[in-house]
């Protein structure tokens, strides 16, 4: 089959997805933060707990979300499910940079920033290697997905 007669991605109904999510963070705080997250290998996205600070409530926000290993940064996607609009957790760090990351090697203090350019090029591109319908889920935004770069600070 060309890549012109490609099917489109599918996507889970967004009932299903955010259960998943919901089902998710469940396992991740009954487990004491056991179970729940992995760490990213070669082409396979690890996951990570990501606590924000909620920019009008003032109260701690926990999310698991995807992401993989760019030296010593995180990289991860501001995508709210493929689904219109941004996240909240993105919209809290553009607030709130400063937050702590649990990775399956542990807690990290780390200051979140939106790629650009040529660097955000690349990221997408290496994004790109570990999920081949990437571009397909993001044709569903009418915006730009944020490729979301968590540095390690003191």
């Amino acid at each position: 089959m060309s890549a012109d007669n490609k099917k489109p991605a599918r996507l889970p109904p967004r009932w299903f997805i955010r259960s998943a999510w919901a089902i998710h963070r469940g396992l991740y705080r009954f487990s004491g933060g056991r179970f729940g997250l992995r760490r990213a290998k070669g082409n396979r996205w690890g996951m990570m707990h990501l606590t924000t600070i909620g920019r009008r409530s003032g109260q701690e926000r926990g999310v698991i979300l995807g992401y993989f290993d760019d030296g010593p940064n995180v990289v991860t996607m501001a995508m709210n499910g493929w689904g219109e609009g941004e996240p909240a957790w993105w919209l809290n760090l553009q607030a709130q940079p400063e937050v702590n990351v649990h990775l399956p090697d542990g807690r990290r203090k780390v200051r979140a920033r939106a790629a650009e350019g040529e660097e955000r090029s690349r990221l997408w591109d290496r994004w790109r290697e570990i999920d081949t319908d990437l571009d397909d889920y993001a044709a569903r935004r009418s915006g730009e997905t944020a490729v979301v770069i968590l540095e390690p600070s003191a």
